[in-house]
């Protein structure tokens, strides 16, 4: 977390374990603990927008810095009685249930300490793998961009360049292009087929299938990119496709399923309606299951998860209630 504020892990069970405080585990706490659920957030604070200047495309809060947009949301689960608590889970897992045989799951954080939970929202967020290319990742967020949605509108009419990394590249750039005029598309060696090298052309896309050598740079962000026979192309914005894996560390106890996309383009958490796993009690939410969704998408799924949770706690709690009920009418 950037602030250092940390909530104390509470000594009883909780109704919920938010397992990463980004947008979809805020929200979805948010809903829990307006559904007056005793509910702990735990957080890394490594968000994936970290590098961002900005959120965008998110409607009444467009241009709010990340760390900003994640302070509110902070200051707002806190206002409603949620606790959050800054650490990294490396272990989760169920253990033994209520006599009831109603769920539970106990986390285990990086400095030993233990919080349990009658149920656990997994909202870790993904993490993006860049080609290997050198000089690349250090201007990530800022010269390197992914989403035209996310950056588009505040690199446009620059010189752009696309760094081809599979099939979604040439979907990639055509989306650039409506930015910007000046566009290349540097294959990398992956092949181009006829078709789409005139549809390029009719665009005005420039295609170079030269090997690339290196990212370049200056104390002022990038200025191109070097190709294997020594020429440089000038660029001041390169845009790529990342691979995108959901961030599973310390997950492993929990058995929760996970998929390979096709194409390389990463690896999710498997869920069903509102977050609902084969695991019972346990939900997910945000990029980790939805690798595409940007902030106001993974807030949303992180508040439908919330409120599928709190019905399910719900309905454990009146069965509980009846089960009481009905020992002391036998009795």
């Amino acid at each position: 977390m950037p602030e250092t504020r940390t909530d104390p892990l509470p000594a009883e069970t909780v109704d919920a374990v938010v397992i990463g405080g980004g947008a979809a585990g805020l929200n979805g706490a948010l809903m829990l603990a307006r559904s007056r659920r005793s509910v702990v957030v735990i957080d890394s604070g490594t968000p994936r927008n970290a590098p961002a200047e900005g959120v965008h495309s998110l409607l009444g809060l467009d241009g709010t810095p990340p760390a900003e947009l994640l302070r509110r949301g902070r200051e707002e689960v806190r206002r409603y009685g949620g606790q959050l608590v800054a650490g990294e889970v490396v272990s989760a897992a169920p253990a033994v249930p209520s006599a009831d045989g109603d769920p539970r799951f106990a986390i285990t954080l990086a400095d030993g300490s233990l919080v349990q939970a009658r149920r656990v929202l997994v909202a870790t967020g993904l993490r993006d793998v860049l080609p290997d290319i050198p000089g690349l990742a250090p201007h990530w967020g800022r010269g390197v961009v992914h989403c035209p949605y996310c950056h588009g509108w505040e690199v446009r009419d620059e010189p752009i360049g696309v760094l081809a990394v599979g099939p979604g590249s040439v979907h990639h750039a055509l989306l650039f292009r409506q930015l910007t005029e000046d566009l290349v598309y540097f294959t990398r060696g992956i092949d181009l087929d006829e078709d789409t090298r005139a549809r390029f052309a009719a665009r005005g896309i420039r295609v170079i299938d030269t090997p690339v050598a290196e990212v370049q740079s200056d104390g002022n962000g990038i200025t191109g990119v070097l190709l294997t026979d020594g020429h440089v192309v000038s660029r001041r914005v390169l845009a790529v496709v990342t691979t995108t894996l959901a961030r599973a560390d310390g997950l492993d106890g929990l058995r929760l399923p996970m998929e390979d996309l096709p194409g390389g383009m990463g690896r999710r958490f498997v869920t069903g309606m509102a977050g609902t796993t084969e695991v019972p009690g346990v939900w997910v939410a945000g990029n980790a299951t939805d690798l595409t969704a940007q902030v106001g998408a993974s807030a949303a799924t992180g508040a439908l998860a919330g409120a599928h949770l709190n019905a399910h706690l719900a309905a454990a709690d009146t069965n509980a209630a009846l089960a009481a009920a009905s020992s002391v009418t036998h009795a």
